[in-house]
């Protein structure tokens, strides 16, 4: 409530909502008017109020400012939060990333924005601070993707490449460990046990790849791996599910990773 009010009190001098900005902000939905504009849109008094630390605002819109049928026309949620805010989109080229070291997520196709707010947020969680996706890979911008990371889009920064391969071949000629998640990959647990004993080239950095939800990691990038692992089942061999969902596996191999401070 307290972030809620202080937001309302900041734009409470404002002139209410037109008619355009409704426009504006309902277009914002769809990717195509969050690439001509550069602009992304947030719900609900936290999410908006972290936001506000990393990206700039463009439009504030609450109680203040507009109604309550207005901004449930602009909202993309069930049952609407109040508050609405409207952000410029900050550098999405890989190519101009700054290398931060340390463990980087990798996501190959991953395509559902429910998974991919879920991974970003775990990311903040485990301290992993920079994502590299593949083209294919769902916006990080969609409302439905900013929702789900609950402001972690703040603290992780989330980059695209129209050629991960060769992102990750780079990454591989400077010797850092390349983990990819495979059905036909290495118990995790004894792959993670050699990485702990410093077999591993490198203790600082590391990269972790994440696939598609029904295709799983990609041919081409199957290729940059150094470390194949999966998540072992239990009991061995026993029939259970084809997979697990990318964004519960995401969160079982960064918590491994974490507990065993492999990587910074």
């Amino acid at each position: 409530m307290q972030i809620y009010l202080y937001l309302c009190k900041k734009i409470s001098c404002m002139a209410p909502i037109s008619k355009s900005q409704i426009k504006l902000v309902r277009s914002l939905q769809h990717k195509k008017f969050r690439d001509e504009t550069g602009l992304f849109v947030a719900e609900g008094p936290k999410c908006v109020n972290e936001l506000k630390e990393r990206f700039e605002p463009y439009l504030m819109i609450s109680s203040a400012n507009a109604s309550e049928q207005e901004i449930a026309q602009m909202s993309s949620l069930k049952t609407p939060q109040g508050v609405i805010g409207v952000f410029r989109q900050s550098n999405r080229n890989v190519d101009d990333l700054t290398d931060a070291g340390g463990l980087r997520l990798v996501l190959d196709g991953v395509q559902d924005p429910g998974n991919l707010g879920t991974i970003i947020r775990t990311a903040d969680w485990f301290g992993v601070r920079q994502i590299v996706c593949s083209s294919d890979t769902v916006d990080c911008y969609n409302p439905k993707v900013v929702q789900a990371t609950m402001g972690a889009l703040t603290r992780v920064d989330v980059r695209y490449t129209d050629n991960l391969k060769q992102w990750l071949e780079q990454q591989r000629e400077n010797k850092t460990p390349i983990m990819g998640t495979l059905l036909e990959g290495e118990n995790m647990y004894l792959v993670l046990d050699k990485m702990s004993h410093k077999t591993c080239p490198t203790k600082t950095d590391g990269v972790l790849i994440m696939g598609n939800e029904g295709n799983g990691i990609s041919t081409a990038v199957r290729e940059t791996i150094t470390h194949p692992i999966r998540i072992p089942s239990f009991p061995p061999n026993a029939e259970t599910s084809e997979s697990l969902n990318v964004a519960i596996a995401t969160a079982i191999v960064l918590g491994e990773i974490r507990r065993r401070e492999i990587f910074s």
